[in-house]
């Protein structure tokens, strides 16, 4: 098969989602699927699985009754607690957690880890006014399990956004894109206190409410600087906004934008664009022909396609545990790889390691470690 995403897609509809009806969306949404994973174990590098919450909704800046949900919002850690449980082949729950933890726990039917080694990944077991807690495996050795238990900040740090967008048979271009484009740069013009005006002459400056009323007006980018590097006191309600889009030609790339690349270009703080060739690569080494390690990557996608309901054991939530620990060693092994993966549109002229950065500076590390 020669590497492009559309044969790839092609071979999925054919070898996989051959039960669908629409094999060719099916497989679509399972590349969508892909594009979700990439991400998240991306984060997981850099060593924010501790500070991520999934599908949490955010609220838009100055409205707390409008709330948007995100892909992945990372948040301050207030308090974490480590705990050692023996993987005896036992479901871990919310309630198990809490009372090992001497926490109280508020979404008792929450698992952590189910009997059939079904991972959850960024658990929510508690939820209260000010923080959620949130449970995350951070290793898995021989017959234990250590697991980290943090009280995150309700309001993110920093979220992040994936769009991918498929094209239908016999079109030039996915009929939904702009429509994707026009929500996604939304939601990230709306989060952040940090917001962005332009000016006659296409400037954007920086427009940031404080305390007292009166606003800082000023240069976006640098104000932007100012936050991360601590010169100007990140305010309360600040958001970095990360898009990840991925298409195969339907949003073009940062030389030669379309329209939906500029609208989103001109929302988000940084946008990343998963290019065909970082798709394929890790849909080539993780589940087309993987080695020893990866191989349960593999599996994991074969056994939640497989026309049978309820058996899904590949998304961004829910994993299978051998598959989740072959990924976090994949991306830990790979991080130059996978780096390269990534074309940064926006800001303009800069490399991935910055965003990078820019993360450990708005969320200090804790103490636990994660692999």
């Amino acid at each position: 098969m020669s590497r492009t995403v559309d044969k790839l897609q092609k071979h999925l509809q054919e070898e996989v989602f051959h039960y669908a009806q629409d094999g060719k969306k099916a497989a679509g949404r399972a590349l969508g699927t892909i594009v979700e994973i990439i991400t998240y174990y991306k984060i997981c590098a850099w060593g924010f699985s501790k500070n991520t919450l999934i599908e949490k909704p955010i609220p838009e800046f100055g409205r707390a009754d409008i709330v948007h949900n995100v892909e992945f919002s990372l948040h301050k850690i207030l308090k974490e607690t480590q705990l050692n449980l023996p993987r005896d082949g036992k479901a871990i729950t919310a309630k198990i957690l809490g009372r090992v933890a001497k926490i109280p726990v508020t979404r008792l039917a929450e698992r952590l880890l189910d009997s059939k080694s079904l991972l959850r990944n960024s658990a929510v077991i508690a939820e209260h006014n000010a923080h959620v807690a949130v449970a995350n495996l951070t290793k898995l050795h021989g017959e234990c399990m250590e697991i980290l238990i943090a009280e995150l900040d309700l309001l993110p740090v920093a979220i992040f956004e994936c769009k991918r967008v498929g094209v239908e048979e016999g079109m030039k271009k996915g009929p939904q894109s702009i429509e994707k484009a026009k929500q996604g740069a939304y939601v990230a013009r709306s989060v952040s206190a940090l917001q962005k005006v332009v000016d006659r002459n296409g400037q954007v400056l920086g427009f940031l409410p404080s305390v007292d009323g009166s606003p800082l007006i000023g240069n976006y980018d640098e104000m932007l600087a100012e936050i991360v590097t601590g010169k100007l006191k990140s305010p309360n309600g600040f958001v970095l906004t990360v898009g990840v889009v991925s298409n195969h030609g339907n949003w073009f790339t940062a030389k030669n934008m379309n329209k939906e690349l500029k609208v989103l270009a001109a929302a988000y703080d940084w946008l990343l664009f998963l290019t065909d060739e970082g798709l394929l690569d890790f849909a080539e080494s993780c589940i087309l022909n993987p080695d020893k390690q990866t191989e349960p990557v593999r599996k994991a996608f074969l056994d939640s396609y497989t026309g049978k309901k309820g058996g899904n054991r590949f998304t961004k939530t829910r994993l299978d545990l051998e598959a989740d620990q072959a990924l976090r060693r994949y991306f830990k092994d790979n991080d130059e790889r996978s780096n390269a993966w990534f074309n940064v549109i926006t800001p303009a002229n800069q490399q991935l390691h910055v965003l990078s950065k820019q993360l450990t500076a708005l969320l200090p590390r804790s103490k636990a470690k994660m692999d």
